[in-house]
């Protein structure tokens, strides 16, 4: 019985891991300045967004989910005649479209796979289920590797989704916004007023960089730094740590949206780095796709990792 894993383009995780294990992309609709782009998290596409500047502040930039029918088409064309079990994983329903089109698809595949189904040549009944990550960008890409080990331990179809919808609560995330008034309005523009006016402009007036720590989306600033490297170095410092005492699945993920020689250079990462090979834990480092460097803003840091529950400061 083959099982497929859908995730969409908010999930950051490396291109190579995604392609070793046969991830299938839900594209998501970028409109920058007005023009529309298909975000398939290709690399060499994502690459030259960062080297053209469309994502930096001064140009309009927005996310628009596929609609329910091009989910549908995708599904019926591309993950029916592949698989026999799919689970789609969503970035969290409370901050897109996505979860909800990816459902309503779900349920037109579910009445009408049978002919895409015989025209394969695939036998059998396929079933299908769409999970809402609770999480966004690394940590989604974090809940994904997890999922993947699990499919490879053969849990079954009822316990997968379970452990997987269980797994997400334990996932910690941190977030550096480089630009605290690009997030604050973004989220203007899409009515959503977590980010107040006010913090926008300490940020603006006093330089400061925040630490925006929690599990999940909700997340709370636990610290402010009034630089950039700092606050860096200050996450590194916690992961590490964290990963000293022990974690629930052998993964730390970190996207950065920042070109590969800025990622390199970035404070604390070796630390990291030699930590995680010493207690045999993979880095899954990556470059922010457009569809989460669109949200965040270009040059922020998403880091998440799974463990018991814990604060930020006890890690410091």
């Amino acid at each position: 019985m083959r099982v497929g894993l859908i995730v969409d383009s908010a999930c950051d995780l490396p291109h190579e891991f995604a392609t070793k294990h046969g991830l299938f992309i839900l594209p998501v609709t970028a409109i920058i300045n007005g023009e529309t782009y298909i975000d398939t998290h290709d690399p060499v596409l994502t690459q030259q967004f960062y080297q053209s500047g469309l994502l930096e502040k001064g140009h309009h930039a927005e996310t628009e989910a596929f609609s329910v029918e091009q989910i549908h088409d995708l599904f019926i064309e591309k993950i029916v005649p592949e698989y026999d079990i799919a689970i789609c994983e969503t970035v969290t329903r409370s901050r897109s479209q996505i979860y909800q089109n990816a459902s309503d698809a779900m349920h037109t595949v579910m009445a009408n796979y049978e002919v895409a189904r015989k025209a394969s040549g695939r036998a059998g009944k396929f079933s299908m289920r769409v999970i809402d990550s609770k999480q966004i960008f690394a940590g989604q890409g974090l809940l994904a590797a997890h999922t993947l080990k699990l499919i490879k331990q053969k849990v079954s179809k009822n316990a997968l989704k379970y452990e997987v919808e269980t797994f997400s609560d334990n996932i910690f995330t941190c977030v550096i916004p480089r630009d605290i008034h690009y997030i604050r309005e973004r989220a203007r523009r899409r009515g959503d007023k977590s980010v107040s006016a006010v913090a926008a402009f300490l940020g603006k007036a006093l330089n400061l960089t925040p630490v925006i720590f929690g599990q999940g989306v909700e997340g709370k600033p636990v610290a402010k730094t009034f630089n950039f490297d700092i606050a860096v170095e200050r996450v590194m410092s916690y992961a590490a740590s964290r990963v000293e005492a022990g974690l629930l699945t052998p993964y730390v993920s970190l996207s950065c949206g920042l070109s590969w020689d800025e990622i390199e250079a970035l404070p604390g990462l070796d630390l990291l780095r030699e930590t995680c090979e010493r207690n045999n834990v993979e880095l899954l480092l990556s470059q922010m796709g457009i569809t989460s460097s669109i949200y965040v803003g270009p040059g922020s840091i998403c880091l998440s990792l799974a463990a018991e529950p814990h604060e930020f400061q006890d890690y410091q």
